[in-house]
């Protein structure tokens, strides 16, 4: 039995892992960022220091154990804010002095590459992971829990980020991508026209940089005082469909090259309506299963850190007794991936 703690960003995360199954999943969500519009550093490692011992006691509460129920401890250590990383991986290091327990450091990326097993575990390798989040935007071709590549990612903006600059163009609040996918319930995807960057490059890369530009150069062309409220529901789900199409064809296509019949999509963006449901739509056509994390996996969690450090930590115990693991702010751009 394995206590997880993910604390990358805006949320302060502990779960117990047992067998591959989540027994809890206790998340404390920093809403109060939404004023400034973005994440603030130092406020949000703050908050983690405020909540991380409570969500923890949560924790092991929620799934009917204690400390002496515990036989390894996982923390993420990278990518993420660097504060915030320390807040959760020195705590981390704390109760493992403190009960004599080892530690399993996780790549925060590798949690979201291995999310949609929590909720079926069944889907046998290899198989392609689409990770569209705020910070990373990524196609993985995955052959075990110890062996993937990274086989597309973007270029400049991720998937998330371009939503919440989009969202902001048009006064709607942060996070952006929740109320893009709202709006666009009601709005008409075909209005207009907005570009999908790279979609017929024979890579599987992405750029979302040009889209938040072309939406930006449209909003001050065509409304110079304002963009009507009538009207934003129809820029939503241009711009949803616009990114969208390109996420879902890149992907459907990496499945094709490495002809696997398995398709993960994880990550914040995950949760979006239509992704989950144009992936599953063209999926099928191509005789694919494409699967997503339950809401609550697609977040940033620590049921997904404890999943694939039970992983770890069951091929080699006697690996993850040291305390000399450091945090790192490496986004997907320097990590080290192999590229394919």
């Amino acid at each position: 039995m394995l206590l997880a703690i993910e604390s990358s960003c805006d949320e302060t995360s502990a779960a117990v892992i047992h067998n591959s199954v989540a027994l809890s999943n206790i998340i404390s969500s920093q809403y109060f960022h939404s004023k400034y519009g973005g994440v603030v550093p130092e406020l949000a490692s703050r908050a983690h220091l405020q909540t991380i011992s409570k969500i923890i006691s949560e924790a092991l509460s929620s799934a009917g154990v204690s400390f002496s129920d515990i036989e390894a401890l996982a923390v993420t250590s990278e990518p993420g804010l660097i504060g915030s990383l320390v807040v959760g991986s020195n705590f981390g290091k704390g109760l493992a002095i403190k009960y004599n327990l080892p530690i399993v450091p996780v790549n925060h990326i590798e949690g979201h590459i291995f999310s949609g097993f929590l909720r079926d575990e069944t889907p046998k390798f290899p198989v392609i992971t689409l990770v569209v989040s705020g910070g990373h935007t990524a196609i993985f071709y995955v052959k075990s829990y110890n062996d993937y590549e990274i086989v597309g990612l973007t270029r400049d903006d991720a998937a998330g980020e371009a939503f919440d600059k989009i969202a902001k163009l048009c006064n709607l609040p942060y996070p952006g991508g929740p109320e893009i996918d709202r709006l666009a319930k009601s709005g008409n995807c075909k209005k207009y026209n907005f570009p999908r960057s790279m979609i017929n490059s024979k890579d599987f890369d992405f750029s979302f940089s040009g889209l938040k530009t072309s939406v930006r150069y449209f909003v001050q062309k065509n409304f110079p005082n304002g963009i009507p409220d009538d009207v934003i529901p129809d820029i939503a789900a241009s711009v949803q469909a616009a990114i969208v199409e390109v996420l879902v064809t890149k992907t459907i296509n990496a499945a094709k090259k490495y002809k696997v019949k398995t398709i993960f999509i994880a990550g914040g963006v995950s949760a979006n309506s239509s992704l989950r449901y144009e992936m599953k739509q063209q999926a099928e056509k191509n005789n694919m299963i494409a699967l997503a994390p339950e809401m609550s996996y697609c977040m940033d969690n620590a049921a997904m850190i404890g999943f694939i450090a039970e992983k770890k930590f069951l091929e080699n115990k006697n690996k993850y007794n040291a305390l000399t693991f450091t945090v790192s702010s490496n986004s997907l751009r320097s990590s080290q991936y192999k590229r394919k």
